[in-house]
């Protein structure tokens, strides 16, 4: 099943079952608020989780992008990106728990086509303040799926304080062999869909009082859901990586956790520029610099002469149209080559300074402030060029 008509079996599952599609989607949250881009669907949505009533009613879906800088360590594994599409679900005090799970095994076994026997799902299985989820576990034994009860697994919360809740995850058996032992057990059990009953906030004391309203925030990533529905083994090899895994690897030639690093975060750059951001020293801006650091950083690793130039124009068209961004592919071009320019200034200027003396040495924290401070050396990138 391809990318696009998952997207569009999920939204209008939704709205027959009466949610109102959210539009105008983008990486960077409302103003005021003090995260760079937006992680989750539910980050935009916080303040109607909380009880703020929301002008599309009381059942609500979207699709949202999102990026996780957390995750920048994982990529090049099986099922993690930097920038990603989300697909959520949201009740905002209208129903319960145990009915939106039923949708989601409806929509999954039969709008999807997935085995009811390739599913798992875990459950929050309580703890000294809040007891088991009895509802989500009666649920899923109704249906037939096996249930895992665990403890932190399952108790979502965005932060030390603030809404949270127990929550209930569907997981996708992607064994060569049929389904045994249990998602904490065997990482061939991969997560596709969680269900957040946010019903509590968390305060500073660590007690939790309740929401004024009872919740239930779902999400799963899209890249993720067609992979596994396409039979592939990894996000990079379902149908929205087409193009790149066409034109990249005869273009550069790396191993495979490079390759996925270099598509990635191309593509990342490619979004974010086209959500309106520029590359800077701080912020949102660092964030993009270092997306594009790190590409050029592996690329040069074997070969210096290369370069973003070579990138096919087919490339960045591909991703801003899936991503329904309208920019001109030319113009976040430019913005890549002249950020690839930059870098290739500082490194042969960071260079130069490491040749001296004084940094011939172990480096202090001090030294690491004044190449900083003075000639713009970040400290990754010192630690980086004086390993080669």
């Amino acid at each position: 099943m391809k990318t696009e008509l998952v997207l569009r079996t999920f939204i209008e599952y939704f709205e027959e079952h009466g949610h109102r599609r959210i539009t105008g989607s983008t990486l960077l949250p409302p103003p005021g608020d003090p995260v760079l881009y937006t992680t989750s669907g539910m980050h935009p949505l916080t303040p109607y989780l909380e009880g703020r009533p929301h002008p599309l009613g009381r059942r609500l879906v979207n699709v949202q992008r999102c990026l996780r800088t957390t995750d920048l360590e994982e990529i090049g594994d099986a099922t993690h990106l930097t920038v990603f599409e989300m697909l959520g679900t949201w009740s905002l005090g209208d129903y319960e728990g145990p009915l939106s799970l039923d949708w989601a095994y409806g929509l999954l076994t039969e709008g999807l086509g997935v085995d009811p026997g390739l599913l798992h799902a875990t459950v929050f299985g309580g703890d000294e303040q809040t007891g088991p989820d009895t509802a989500s576990l009666r649920l899923w034994q109704e249906r037939g799926v096996p249930v895992e009860l665990t403890v932190e697994d399952n108790w979502w919360s965005n932060g030390p304080v603030g809404p949270c809740g127990p929550d209930s995850e569907i997981f996708l058996w992607t064994g060569d062999t049929p389904p045994r032992s249990t998602p904490t057990r065997d990482d061939r059990w991969v997560e596709v869909w969680n269900h957040v009953m946010m019903r509590h906030r968390r305060l500073e004391d660590g007690s939790l009082v309740p929401l004024p309203q009872r919740n239930v925030d779902t999400g799963l990533g899209v890249e993720r859901l067609a992979s596994l529905l396409q039979g592939k083994s990894s996000v990079f090899e379902c149908d929205v990586f087409a193009p790149w895994r066409r034109l990249v690897p005869a273009l550069w030639p790396l191993d495979e956790p490079s390759l996925r690093l270099v598509q990635d975060h191309l593509r990342s750059a490619v979004v974010v520029i086209g959500d309106g951001v520029r590359p800077a020293n701080t912020g949102r801006g660092y964030v993009l610099r270092r997306l594009v650091r790190r590409v050029l950083t592996v690329l040069w690793r074997d070969d210096p002469s290369r370069s973003l130039q070579d990138l096919p124009d087919e490339l960045v068209t591909h991703t801003l149209d899936h991503f329904r961004q309208d920019v001109e592919p030319v113009r976040v071009r430019h913005l890549l080559l002249e950020e690839e320019r930059r870098f290739r200034r500082l490194l042969e200027r960071g260079r130069q300074v490491l040749a001296r003396r004084r940094f011939q040495g172990p480096l202090t924290d001090e030294d690491f402030r004044h190449l900083h401070d003075t000639h713009g050396l970040p400290r990754d990138l010192v630690v980086s060029l004086r390993q080669g």
